[in-house]
């Protein structure tokens, strides 16, 4: 994804002092700027970004909305989020190319089959939609897919979240930064962070390669790279980041209309708009911050695709890339304060980031705004790896994590 020229020429010299300062021009650090302005009425705010906005995970994502998540915790945070991609376009009075054709998710096996039927019933009792496929429905909802009782991984049935889909991840950045922008908001790019200022167990400042800005609250949202950051104001957060893969094929005339996910195979593919399929897979084992992945990864992604769509056997393959994810022990995301007073973090959130933008926002800008976590946000907070309390959405998000 390339700057977009509305956010080349909106670059300040940053001011000496900030109410907040958002480290971070993804989709998460321009949402949360927005929701600061929109819900809060905190316009004193810059977002800095070491590249430019939104050239990192949001440009290297694989677009897909969904909400259907097993726990409650996970559910509710999603499912707020989806709410607000629902009405998204028009609040930001901006194109999102928003989509809601449906996410389904296969079974292959009898455990598939089991987790999906549970996790079906957990998102109706949490008001969230889904519902339960047979093979003859699979095949009548979408027709390409490999539902011959001869396929390598046959296909058992599957989840369908109707109100789920994709949105085009640029069109999301650019309509959070020019909105951000016309509050007020000060969008500092090329802008790399080298340290905090800590004065009596407070963060105070924040070093960067264009100087000192003093900031009453410090809010950290650079995927991939929390940990990094964090550990520059002391504190070892429980994080891994992985190389995340993703790769697009040429552009092709209209032949799936839905999205289609595989945890058991690692595959999930959609077709975006301009016409490419879009093609995900699970992380790669090793920790790296290489934005490039393992061919291996990428062989058993391609080989999985073929054997649920031999009609793709022909289509070539245009490019592929890496996204840089951080993982939690549990798989799911970290929001709120940290053991450092007025330094906030938001990160941990695997292959979810994109699909919870929105609600990552309005909760991390309203626990910054309150210095209390939103009730959202609470169940997400760092004290959950020492007390217990985890919400494990490892092999229950319906993604190859």
């Amino acid at each position: 994804m390339t700057p977009h020229p509305d956010t080349l020429w909106r670059t300040p010299r940053p001011r000496r002092s900030y109410d907040v300062v958002i480290v971070g021009g993804g989709g998460h650090g321009l949402a949360t700027a927005y929701y600061l302005a929109r819900n809060h009425g905190i316009t004193n705010v810059a977002v800095i970004e070491k590249g430019w906005l939104a050239g990192g995970n949001m440009a290297r994502n694989t677009t897909i909305i969904r909400s259907n998540y097993l726990w409650d915790e996970s559910a509710a945070i999603y499912e707020h989020s989806l709410k607000l991609w629902e009405g998204l376009g028009d609040e930001l009075d901006y194109d999102l190319q928003f989509s809601q054709r449906g996410v389904l998710n296969l079974a292959h096996n009898l455990h598939d089959v089991r987790e999906g039927r549970r996790r079906v019933n957990a998102n109706r009792l949490n008001g969230v939609d889904a519902e339960w496929l047979e093979p003859d429905e699979v095949a009548k909802f979408c027709p390409i897919v490999n539902t011959t009782a001869s396929a390598r991984y046959p296909v058992m049935g599957a989840t369908l979240q109707r109100r789920g889909g994709i949105a085009k991840h640029d069109h999301v950045a650019w309509a959070l930064a020019r909105k951000a922008d016309q509050y007020g908001v000060d969008l500092i790019q090329d802008t790399e962070v080298t340290g905090f200022e800590i004065t009596g167990g407070r963060a105070v400042a924040v070093k960067t390669t264009r100087g000192t800005i003093a900031a009453g609250k410090i809010a950290l949202a650079a995927a991939g790279h929390t940990s990094v950051l964090a550990s520059m104001a002391g504190i070892r957060l429980p994080l891994q980041s992985h190389p995340l893969q993703a790769l697009v094929s040429e552009l092709l005339e209209p032949v799936l209309d839905c999205v289609v996910m595989s945890n058991a195979v690692h595959v999930y593919v959609s077709q975006a708009h301009k016409g490419e399929l879009v093609m995900g897979a699970g992380i790669d084992a090793y920790n790296s911050y290489g934005q490039r992945g393992a061919f291996h990864v990428i062989e058993a992604q391609m080989a999985a695709a073929l054997e649920l769509f031999p009609i793709f056997s022909r289509v070539r393959v245009l490019r592929t890339w890496a996204g840089i994810v951080d993982v939690s022990p549990d798989a799911s995301p970290i929001i709120g304060r940290t053991p450092v007073e007025n330094l906030f973090i938001n990160a941990g959130w695997g292959t979810g980031g994109f699909k919870a933008t929105p609600g990552s926002g309005w909760v991390y800008a309203h626990t910054i705004a309150h210095g209390e976590p939103h009730p959202l946000a609470e169940p997400f907070a760092l004290e959950r790896f020492t007390t217990g309390a985890l919400i494990d959405e490892h092999g229950a998000a319906a993604v190859a994590h």
